[in-house]
């Protein structure tokens, strides 16, 4: 292989994923695609030229190990790990049992942990970057996010204690905060009144695009951002600024 940079991306078979692995390869990165969907991730990685697939499930270590190890023999470097993968389960507080917390931080919080851990090493040799994907729900409380905004909250430190104890080795990390985003998941998990009322107080008046995304992702990664590190980036259409308490989520979903 050349020596081009090269960027990882979890959760990358569809979405801000696949997204941002478009953007990265755009911007002449070499890809590196990670989703625990073999079939989806096969159908992304013919819309990424070039990309190399792996199927890992980022909650589980060994898994992890063995897919950093294979991203170190096919490309010997890694200059950018995106931290994507995630899943969203919305209950109320009393109504979210123990097992579906466990799901929601087993790879929204332990799957950045994991993931991040076993990148280090290739990371300081090339002075790279870790990008989280945290959420606005991780910004301020909102109706039905026990367990998705709290790991994604926990996300946010976690970015935070990244940048403060590798930046002597010059890795930066970051984290990129989506507001509602118009991907397939957001779309399945929100009912059109809910939809309608994040519309409303958004001052863009609209869903981002998974690319507007994709775009914040790859800045911070890139050499562009040499001195950022330690931050949150929120992509929401101004909407943390307007607040998060709507009243059709206070109705749950429909």
């Amino acid at each position: 292989m050349d020596n081009s940079k090269v960027a990882l991306v979890t959760g990358a078979a569809r979405g801000i994923g696949l997204a941002t692995a478009q953007a990265f390869f755009r911007d002449g990165w070499q890809v590196a695609m990670l989703d625990r969907d073999h079939t989806a991730l096969m159908d992304a990685t013919q819309q990424v030229q070039g990309a190399f697939a792996f199927v890992c499930d980022v909650s589980d270590p060994e898994q992890v190990k063995s897919a950093l190890a294979q991203v170190a023999g096919h490309f010997g470097r890694l200059d950018a790990l995106v931290n994507n993968a995630g899943v969203a389960l919305f209950e109320p507080l009393e109504q979210c049992d123990y097992a579906k917390w466990r799901t929601v931080m087993s790879t929204n919080l332990d799957g950045v942990f994991l993931m991040s851990q076993a990148a280090i090493p290739a990371l300081k040799a090339t002075k790279g970057s870790i990008v989280n994907i945290a959420s606005i729900s991780g910004l301020r409380a909102s109706t039905l996010r026990v367990a998705y905004g709290t790991s994604k909250a926990a996300v946010i430190h976690l970015t935070r204690q990244q940048a403060a104890e590798l930046g002597e080795y010059g890795v930066r990390a970051n984290c990129v905060a989506p507001g509602p985003v118009r991907t397939q998941m957001s779309m399945d998990v929100h009912s059109p009144d809910i939809i309608s009322a994040y519309v409303d107080t958004m001052p863009l008046g609209r869903f981002a695009l998974d690319t507007e995304v994709a775009d914040a992702i790859v800045y911070l990664a890139s050499e562009r951002a040499s001195f950022i590190t330690g931050q949150v980036l929120a992509v929401d259409g101004g909407f943390q600024s307007t607040g998060v308490g709507l009243p059709a989520l206070r109705k749950g979903k429909e």
